[in-house]
């Protein structure tokens, strides 16, 4: 067997950004240390937090007033930071800035009068917080289909806006079907999808196609993940998600063939070396890393822990 390990893959900036956030969060505070959704949507690492003493919640009275809460990586409404407000609650902000940018089009859109279409999956953390900034002003589209049964006036101002998380192939015949029928649309000067989807993307859209099969480290509940299986199978080549190695089935390999191993943006890459070992000790497998883009991004703590932070560092100095 041989693997081809596909880079970039696993944690981006925003999900380090995050992570990073709660590990500090913990050292500073204890715990319990309330997160309201998971912090990425990943297992291993949501498992090995709650085992730390981190509380995800879904509703923020699970957190007692005056306990310290972070908002996950996906982002939140303003209803919910009025009710954290309400609470008394200490939040830490581990929005990632990519999707902080697409909150602020959606406020900049509606403030403007503009109806704005919002490309992305419905009940997806990170689409109920950007619907959250301006419920009146915004239509969830999930296909071209979904395109095709809107019901707007010629006249409408329109923009459209996108999840950042999503397949770019997927995202661009929606925006085509939308410009077709809204020739007066408008989009933000910088697209939504953020770098590490599309490069992640992009790797596996390339090197799949010297592989018989693709494994895509991430959990089921991860869209960009499930992004990366799909866009494999469309190419022809079987994918499977999984979140590690023991969720690998030897029926799904004779032992010769070439193996595409990937990870999506929140998935560590503790789970991709460990798939690669029971690769090797199963098939002998040999793995020839690959790269395809090179990434150099790296985001800041939110700034209610920067202070501390440096702080704290000089306090250990």
């Amino acid at each position: 067997m041989k693997i081809i390990l596909a880079s970039p893959r696993g944690f981006c900036a925003g999900v380090n950004m995050a992570i990073e956030s709660l590990e500090l969060s913990i050292r500073l505070y204890g715990t319990p240390i309330y997160v309201y959704h998971e912090i990425v949507h990943n297992k291993y690492v949501v498992d090995t937090f709650r085992a730390k003493g981190v509380v995800f919640i879904d509703e923020l009275n699970e957190a007692p007033e005056g306990s310290h809460l972070l908002y996950s990586a996906h982002g939140v409404s303003p209803e919910v930071r009025r009710i954290a407000r309400e609470r008394r609650l200490h939040t830490i902000d581990a929005t990632c800035p990519l999707v902080t940018k697409v909150h602020l089009e959606a406020v900049r859109y509606a403030k403007e009068g503009y109806t704005i279409v919002l490309i992305g999956h419905e009940g997806h953390d990170e689409v109920i917080g950007t619907m959250g900034e301006a419920p009146q002003a915004i239509v969830l589209v999930e296909s071209p289909e979904d395109v095709d049964r809107l019901e707007l006036p010629t006249s409408t101002k329109l923009a459209y806006l996108t999840q950042t998380t999503l397949s770019v192939d997927d995202a661009n015949r929606i925006i085509t079907r939308l410009r077709e029928r809204f020739p007066q649309i408008v989009n933000p000067p910088k697209e939504d999808i953020c770098y590490a989807t599309q490069n992640r993307q992009e790797a596996v859209k390339v090197l799949s196609q010297e592989a018989d099969l693709v494994l895509v480290l991430g959990s089921q509940n991860s869209s960009n993940s499930q992004r990366l299986a799909e866009l494999s199978q469309e190419n022809g080549v079987p994918a499977y998600l999984i979140d590690g190695a023991a969720d690998i089935d030897l029926d799904w390999f004779k032992g010769d063939e070439t193996v595409l191993v990937t990870a999506g943006a929140s998935a560590p890459e503790l789970v991709v070396e460990d798939c690669l070992e029971f690769l090797r000790k199963q098939f002998g497998a040999t793995v020839e890393a690959r790269m395809v883009r090179e990434e150099e991004v790296y985001f800041p703590l939110p700034r209610e822990l920067r202070s501390l932070a440096g702080a704290a560092a000089a306090e250990r100095a």
